[in-house]
């Protein structure tokens, strides 16, 4: 029985075997790269047993977690495409397995200098390799690319050795050049909008939620902005070509700059990249994003399975003693700090339903596969797009009862903080919220323009029966001030009356009957 795939898998097998089996994927997180790769790999498989030959499949991986993962990817795989099963390898992580076996799996710490000797010495045994190498932007750098020593050495065998790289975020330039060099040419790119479009992934909302400074942040942002402008403008004198260059340019000039023989240039470069980081700092603590995330969570739905994204390991921890005590067993962190064990049991706990809540710190930017998480909170933003698509890549995953995913995306507003998340992402839909910590309260002009209308007419509807209004209205602020964080308003007619006829407490049908009457004002217009 072989395994179903999606349109878009098929083709890029294809494009992939007319490749010669070599080259490198881009599909979006989240859409199905593991299951591809492991059936390119049963098809060459198939193709090379029937000349007699063997195929053994080295995959590398960044991480003991992805690791893991891959193990029961191929271990589960194997089961549903009725294939004998295979010993599996692991390298790295702890493990320290044979490497004879049919599929090895190594993470690039251990890959890096062991990898290569081992694929050229099977290789001039007349064993046939195939090298899939996961997430495979990761090793066009430094050490990881000692993974790739073989090659030249290999020519003579170049017809046994295949390749497949796999990323969400392909590098551009020279780093992209190297991977096409050492893996194959990029044969297939697979972005969000086609995802959306053939249903692959699940569909999303994305709220961008803009926070204040306090008044002491405020004035300290202005000063650091300040200091960072004078120096800048000197810096533009002395240095003209920092002038016509982007971002990530400028900032890797001022690296160099700041170890200048001209003292005076290093010493202004230094300073700036130093205000630069704690202009940074005071953006990504300010404290309104702690307390927006407690009310945010407060008005979601208590089933949904709910993954934090943030960058400071502090803010993280802070942020769930806050959560434990308002739901406590319920939340869980994850972060270098923790140990491998802990982090590896608190995710186990998570995909299990013990935990709603995870807390992370760049820990799940990469492989982290939590399939049934629907709600995903930016807690402080990175600028990296890499880092941007994996964290939205960890919820929009498809499973059995999700519907669709929600991430929201906490910025300060009237800061060098972006205030946009996923710009080029046009097939979903985009709410911009506001928070406000004094009263603890969010605000959207569309929501609550509806809102508005929707009290209106309840209002004279009941103008006969007063109390009865009285009661209802309060139910209804009530309802509408749940469904401000939430895309229920949008939802379709047909599902909003399944849920009103599915509610088990009155409270729960009054918000649906409140997002129905919502969502009819929308049509009238």
């Amino acid at each position: 029985m072989n395994t179903p795939l999606y349109l878009w898998q098929e083709e890029c097998l294809s494009a992939w075997f007319n490749n010669h089996c070599r080259g490198i994927v881009q599909a979006v997180t989240g859409s199905g790269k593991t299951l591809l790769a492991l059936e390119a790999a049963r098809r060459l498989e198939d193709k090379l047993r029937k000349s007699g030959k063997k195929l053994k499949v080295k995959i590398v991986v960044p991480t003991s977690a992805l690791m893991r993962q891959w193990e029961r990817a191929v271990s589960e795989f194997r089961i549903s495409a009725a294939l004998p099963p295979q010993k599996i390898g692991l390298r790295g992580g702890g493990f320290k397995d044979r490497t004879d076996c049919s599929y090895m799996i190594y993470v690039i710490n251990s890959a890096r200098y062991e990898l290569a000797r081992q694929i050229l010495s099977e290789l001039q045994e007349s064993e046939t390799i195939l090298l899939i190498a996961d997430e495979c932007h990761h090793y066009q750098s430094g050490q990881n690319r000692l993974i790739f020593e073989f090659l030249p050495r290999s020519k003579p065998y170049s017809r046994h050795f295949f390749s497949l790289g796999l990323s969400a975020t392909l590098p551009a330039g020279e780093e992209g050049r190297y991977l096409s060099s050492v893996l194959g040419r990029k044969i297939y790119s697979y972005g969000m909008e086609k995802a959306l479009a053939l249903q692959t992934v699940c569909p999303y909302d994305i709220f961008h939620i803009a926070l204040p400074f306090t008044g002491t942040e405020r004035m300290d942002y202005d000063s650091l902005t300040d200091k960072m402008n004078r120096i800048y403008s000197n810096l533009l004198k002395l240095c003209p070509e920092l002038r016509h260059i982007t971002q990530t340019e400028r900032f890797a000039l001022l690296r160099e700059l700041s170890a200048s023989k001209n003292l005076r240039i290093a010493d202004m470069a230094a300073s700036y990249m130093a205000l630069t980081y704690q202009r940074k700092s005071l953006i990504c603590l300010a404290s309104s994003r702690l307390s927006c995330v407690c009310a945010l969570i407060n008005r979601l739905d208590s089933e949904e399975k709910i993954m934090i994204f943030g960058e400071r390991i502090a803010q993280a921890d802070e942020l769930y003693r806050l959560l434990h005590r308002q739901y406590p067993q319920r939340v869980g962190k994850i972060h270098s700090q923790m140990g491998t064990l802990a982090n590896k049991n608190t995710l186990e706990r998570f995909r299990a339903g013990d935990l709603r809540i995870l807390i992370s710190c760049k820990a799940m930017d990469e492989g982290v596969d939590v399939p049934d998480a629907a709600v995903g909170i930016v807690l402080s933003s990175t600028s990296a797009q890499r880092q941007r698509i994996q964290r939205l890549g960890r919820i929009i995953r498809k499973n059995e009862g999700k519907e669709r995913a929600s991430l929201y995306y906490l910025h300060i507003e009237e800061s060098a903080e972006d205030n946009v998340f996923l710009p080029d992402s046009k097939d979903i839909r985009l709410f911009d919220l506001q928070y406000h910590p004094d009263t603890g309260e969010f605000s959207c002009k569309e929501y609550q323009k509806r809102a508005g209308q929707l009290l209106k007419r309840l209002l004279a509807e009941k103008r006969r029966e007063e109390r009865r209004r009285e009661e209802q209205q309060k139910e209804a602020r009530r309802c509408l001030q749940k469904g401000i964080v939430r895309a229920d308003w949008k939802r379709e007619i047909d599902d909003l009356e399944i849920r009103i006829n599915h509610a088990r407490y009155a409270s729960e049908k009054n918000y649906w009957i409140c997002m129905k009457r919502m969502r009819e004002m929308d049509d009238e217009e």
